[in-house]
């Protein structure tokens, strides 16, 4: 069951500016991961549906983040159809993010007033999937559907709406000003925020440093 609401999820995303996008078979990598985010400020972490056994590694995600990290809010993404929804949601995810718009999905997230964030490609996927209740949009992938203009064009006639892009996005001054000054709700950000070593193990220190850094930059343009 959700810890979190989906009104919380959505006000948190808009709080900390980003959502970190990770996927990894290794649980104890996961934890690791989590944890650096966490002490780097991210209160919202994205983990997704992208391997076998998947749901295990999410589920002893959520065990961890409910005893060591109380004020994380676990959601998990690339979902692509209502059962896959309703297995993560027994799981515990707070929220649900999927590349596509796929109506049944929303209709077992609102049964559960769990958050959904479905991605969108145009005008028309963004206002059906807000009469669907998606409170926050995420625009996939962000670049090749437009980039930081299509966000401005949007929000021009439709400034009530709340969107993440993802893909696309880089952990850098530059890059980010760009996403949140076009009207960015807040930004999902993947492998580039995740730094390794030369020796091919995750950068741990580098990781916290680097969200930290992220979160505060974009709190100064707000």
């Amino acid at each position: 069951m959700a810890r979190f609401t989906r009104i919380e999820v959505a006000l948190k995303a808009k709080e900390t500016g980003i959502v970190p996008v990770f996927y990894h078979q290794d649980v104890e990598i996961c934890k690791n991961i989590l944890k650096a985010c966490y002490e780097g400020g991210v209160r919202i972490f994205e983990f997704t549906n992208r391997g076998d056994f998947a749901h295990e590694v999410f589920a002893e995600l959520t065990k961890f983040a409910a005893k060591e990290l109380p004020e994380m809010i676990l959601g998990i993404g690339s979902i692509l159809d209502a059962p896959t929804a309703s297995l993560y949601i027994q799981l515990g995810a707070n929220f649900i993010v999927a590349p596509s718009l796929n109506p049944e999905v929303a209709k077992v997230c609102n049964r559960r007033k769990i958050s959904w964030m479905p991605g969108c490609g145009s005008v028309s996927e963004i206002s059906y999937a807000e009469e669907l209740g998606a409170e926050v949009v995420k625009i996939f992938p962000a670049t090749q559907v437009g980039g930081p203009d299509f966000i401005k064009a949007v929000k021009g006639p439709m400034p009530w709406t709340n969107i993440m892009p993802t893909g696309g996005v880089n952990a850098t001054e530059e890059s980010l000003k760009e996403w949140i000054s076009a009207g960015a709700y807040c930004v999902g950000l993947g492998s580039q925020l995740f730094t390794k070593e030369q020796d091919g193990n995750f950068n741990y220190t580098q990781i916290k440093q680097t969200v930290k850094q992220s979160i505060e930059y974009i709190k100064t343009l707000r």
